[in-house]
């Protein structure tokens, strides 16, 4: 049982502005609701019992909304209020908190709806630490709502990744969700850097693996994208 999460808060929302000039990317409303409630509530809802989220801009503000927030999962704050690390160095710094057991890492900028089956319930069961140091929750391009890159993976019959090449398209897009092996979580190249880094290292060892996701996903990056996003959402 998987029970753990980290969720990525920290960053400074640029593409988000104007409105992240007043309050941090994860407070942004979709729908009704901040973009990191819906991370949350997916997140409970999936059995998650402890969730590390880490914060940099407008710090005081992201912590207070979590203490406010109650949806039943312990909640433990990463500190990056004096540097912010990217999303390797945001893992590394948080990995005491994660402790020694495989946990889900999610963004909170992104927003995904289940299909037919709870999402990280089905991440869970195609879980396989033997074979895997990553899993990756993916989604087909065409279906890659908002987002507007050439895609990130090729995954051939058996779920293993690879990149997409330069100049090239590829079929499958990252969501922002994913288990991680806590095994990954060493010999940081630098203090600040990206979690590609512990992807190039899983998809050399192939083990870097993915799935593809049955619901919807949504990619909220910019201010253009929730009117969008919302009208989606209210129309099905």
């Amino acid at each position: 049982m998987i029970d753990t999460a980290m969720l990525m808060a920290a960053g400074l929302g640029k593409r988000m502005r104007p409105l992240t000039a007043t309050r941090p990317k994860p407070l942004v409303k979709v729908a009704g609701k901040p973009l990191m409630d819906h991370a949350l509530d997916r997140l409970a809802a999936g059995g998650m019992k402890k969730v590390v989220v880490n914060v940099h801009y407008l710090a005081d503000t992201v912590e207070a909304h979590l203490a406010a927030h109650n949806n039943g999962m312990t909640v433990a704050i990463s500190d990056e209020r004096r540097k912010l690390l990217e999303t390797g160095g945001g893992l590394m710094h948080a990995k005491e908190q994660l402790g020694d057991a495989p946990f889900f890492c999610a963004n909170s900028d992104n927003l995904w709806i289940d299909g037919p089956q709870d999402t990280l319930g089905m991440m869970r069961r195609i879980w396989d630490p033997a074979r895997m140091d990553a899993l990756l929750l993916l989604v087909p391009l065409a279906r890659a709502n908002c987002h507007k890159g050439p895609g990130d993976f090729h995954m051939d019959a058996n779920g293993r990744l690879t990149r997409r090449k330069p100049a090239h398209v590829a079929p499958f897009v990252f969501t922002g969700v994913q288990i991680m092996s806590p095994s990954l979580l060493v010999d940081p190249p630098s203090e600040v850097f990206s979690t590609n880094v512990f992807w190039n290292r899983a998809i050399e060892a192939g083990r870097l693996y993915g799935v593809s996701h049955q619901g919807l996903w949504f990619d909220v990056g910019t201010p253009q994208a929730i009117p969008v996003v919302e009208s989606m959402l209210a129309h099905g």
